[in-house]
């Protein structure tokens, strides 16, 4: 069978071109390799319990609640506040205003270092001046604005205004965030006790505009996956065809056919990608029926990915806790990062678990030493659904998730010695006595059930790279995306006839709002191209 556009992959990105390819009238069918749509957005019953699979709250930056009005999808989302803790000091950020509370948790942790911190405050400050110009208004993407020419005038003209001269000031700003914040604070703790929340090598505008982006956290009543089972509807309501279970296995961009595992063909007008690029690139075949020049640029793409990383995974713990969400309301909103000790990742040289050569150790006592250390100095980004939803949990219960970035490398090294399972439950232990340990006293003894998603768990969820959750590392020497954010609408196109892609594979920095961006885009150069 053939169809006007397969989609290959059904996460956000996945889901947003299928929606609005099928607002135009094309047939469509949305392939998933895995049993359930949503990729890392997703929700998950258990024991009575909801749990989120994936992201823990949606930023909307001009994007999300336009592609909703766009589709006409009526989708509850609550505010999602947020807090930062960081040993007993918590601060609540519900304000641009609030952002002293956080000046003052610093100082109270780093009392020596006030005028490094007030000099910190001064760049966070202009740094989220820039976001609210870059993602101030309403994506124009989303709008039809040969309708609305008031918009056009009294909005998005003064914006562009703005926008371009903000872009070049953004650029000054493009150092990674470690080394950014290391040339004017000199404790090395507090350096790392602020960049840890982040990917390494983050652009420091990106790191810290982080705080813009925290002010505009929402989250769907009923879970994340409440967006995605809205967009699922949507695309069946208007005739598109989803498979789940059907991974991609073969592309024959000569031919416009793609297999699945199951040995099934389709053929497509165009075919957009939304999953890992680099099995993109390895699932190509009949390379040589293709023109001399595009067989050449195809596997010089093939060569430029090959060693190219993924960016960080995270480790997961869900626990199920026998207390009243009370208990933690009066610490914290429902989104809280958190890092137990001020004595910073930079403290815990890889070289305690990694030979120079980059081989990790074999020694596992040494291996798990360090990382039930880790898990003691890193931080957390704790998610409590209940707090913003009471059907999420039984009455006078609570589920908790607290997730820390970690290494894939690392996770695939001790399940290929065999210590998987140990190193499950160490994480589990470390973990809780983590949160016991500091912040939360009283939920020790309290917890009734717990278990550990891994970056291997990411992997086999999403088939990312490296188990990645953000696309590709900034750790890379040349990023194989994107980087400008005037040159976003370039970040569709491939070499390959007849494909486009969309994704966090396409644009760097990524995340929600580019895949949802990059997933329209992707649908109407598609319905444009079909027209021709």
């Amino acid at each position: 069978m053939k169809y006007d556009v397969i989609v290959a992959g059904g996460g956000m990105a996945g889901l947003t071109a299928a929606a609005f390819l099928g607002k135009a009238g094309k047939s469509v069918l949305l392939c998933e390799k895995e049993d359930r749509l949503g990729g890392l957005v997703g929700s998950f019953p258990y024991k009575g319990f909801t749990f989120d699979a994936g992201i823990r709250a949606m930023e909307n930056s001009g994007v999300l609640f336009p592609m909703l009005r766009a589709l006409d999808l009526d989708v509850d989302f609550v505010k999602s506040p947020v807090s930062i803790g960081i040993r007993n000091t918590v601060a609540r950020l519900d304000s641009p205003g609030s952002l002293r509370g956080y000046r003052d948790m610093l100082l109270s942790q780093f009392p020596d270092d006030g005028v490094a911190i007030d000099a910190l405050m001064d760049v966070v400050k202009t740094a989220m001046e820039y976001m609210r110009v870059l993602y101030g208004i309403d994506n124009p993407l989303f709008l039809d604005l040969k309708k609305d020419r008031k918009y056009l005038t009294n909005t998005l003209l003064p914006w562009m205004f703005k926008y371009i001269t903000t872009i070049g000031k953004i650029k000054k700003l493009n150092t990674p965030v470690e080394a950014f914040l290391g040339a004017f604070i000199k404790n090395q703790a507090l350096v790392d006790v602020i960049a840890q929340h982040f990917f390494r090598q983050t652009p420091a505008f990106f790191a810290l505009s982080y705080f813009s982006l925290y002010l505009d956290y929402s989250y769907p009543r009923g879970g994340t996956g409440a967006l995605v089972s809205k967009l699922e509807a949507f695309i069946r309501q208007r005739g598109g065809e989803i498979r789940t279970g059907a991974a991609i296995t073969s592309i024959n961009p000569g031919a416009n056919t793609i297999s699945d595992a199951s040995g099934r063909e389709y053929g497509y007008g165009r075919l957009i990608w939304c999953a890992d690029q680099k099995a993109l690139y390895n699932q190509l075949h009949g390379l040589q029926a293709l023109p001399g020049k595009t067989a050449a640029a195809l596997r010089e793409r093939q060569a430029l990915l090959a060693d190219k990383e993924g960016g960080d995974s995270v480790l997961t713990l869900y626990l199920t806790c026998d207390m009243n969400k009370a208990y933690f309301e009066n610490i914290h909103a429902p989104h809280f990062f958190y890092t137990p000790r001020i004595t910073g990742l930079g403290t815990l040289p890889r070289d305690r678990i990694m030979h120079g050569n980059g081989r990790f150790f074999t020694d596992k006592a040494a291996v798990f030493a360090w990382l039930r250390e880790f898990l003691s100095l890193t931080t957390y980004e704790i998610s409590i659904p209940v707090m913003r939803d009471e059907a999420l949990a039984p009455e006078g219960k609570t589920g908790l998730i607290a997730s820390t970035l970690m290494d894939y490398p690392l996770a695939a090294h001790i399940r290929e010695m065999g210590w998987y399972d140990d190193f499950k439950a160490l994480c589990r232990e470390a973990m809780a006595e983590a949160l016991t340990g500091s912040i939360y006293p009283e939920l020790a003894g309290k917890i009734t059930d717990g278990f550990l998603s891994t970056p291997l768990t990411i992997l086999e969820r999403t088939g990312n790279t490296g188990g990645a959750i953000t696309g590709w590392a900034f750790t890379n020497s040349v990023l194989p995306a994107v980087t400008s954010i005037p040159g976003i609408t370039r970040a569709v196109r491939t070499p390959i006839p007849g494909v486009l892609q969309a994704g966090q594979w396409t644009y760097s920095p990524s995340g929600l709002p580019i895949s949802i961006l990059t997933g329209k885009l992707a649908a109407d150069r598609a319905v444009r191209e079909l027209k021709r």
